[in-house]
């Protein structure tokens, strides 16, 4: 920078500026490896599930419900997020009969359908979890009888379930709310 004493200030400037870019850690673009698959990973009940991150569209605390007379046990009431009525379901009573506790770690995940979004209550939301081809190929077979139809198979250590919300809100017994 010897130099510097004829630069402008914007040169300067300049100068800095392409030497940080230089120096600048990879975008999210640029990490994407070939052969990864990335998911959410969360708990309902006692399952340890991942759905593809491309199908959960937020991750919210959960907020005031309105009950809905006249529907199935499992579907909580409908819950205003930003502006939008969503219709909230007990994911673990939907799928095991079993109520969802309400604790500081229960959340919603907000996941696209046809005509809207459903936000599904879970017990825990345990962040990203990336899966390689090869645990994705040596994926062991659900045994519950309760998530096969949604399930592609259980990968990694901790035998996280595969869980395909695209089945699930296409699923003729889960779009059936009305009692």
């Amino acid at each position: 920078m010897n130099q510097a004493v004829n630069l402008t200030p914007f040169e300067i400037l300049a100068h800095f500026e392409r030497k940080s870019l230089a120096h600048a850690s990879a975008s999210p673009d640029t990490l994407e490896a070939p052969g990864l698959w990335r998911g959410i990973g969360f708990r309902v009940g006692s399952r340890r599930l991942v759905s593809g991150i491309d199908e959960i569209s937020e991750l919210l605390a959960v907020p005031l419900l309105t009950p809905v007379p006249g529907t199935q046990p499992w579907l909580l009431g409908v819950a205003n997020v930003r502006g939008n009525l969503v219709p909230v379901i007990d994911f673990a009573r939907f799928l095991f009969g079993e109520r969802t506790l309400h604790t500081d770690r229960t959340r919603l995940l907000i996941v696209r359908q046809n005509g809207g979004n459903v936000a599904l209550l879970v017990d825990e939301v345990f962040g990203q979890r990336t899966v390689d081809q090869e645990q994705r190929t040596q994926a062991m077979n659900e045994d519950d009888p309760r998530l096969v139809r949604f399930v592609d198979g259980r990968v990694g250590e901790q035998q996280l379930a595969v869980f395909s919300m695209n089945r699930l809100v296409r699923a003729p017994d889960f779009r059936q709310a009305a009692a």
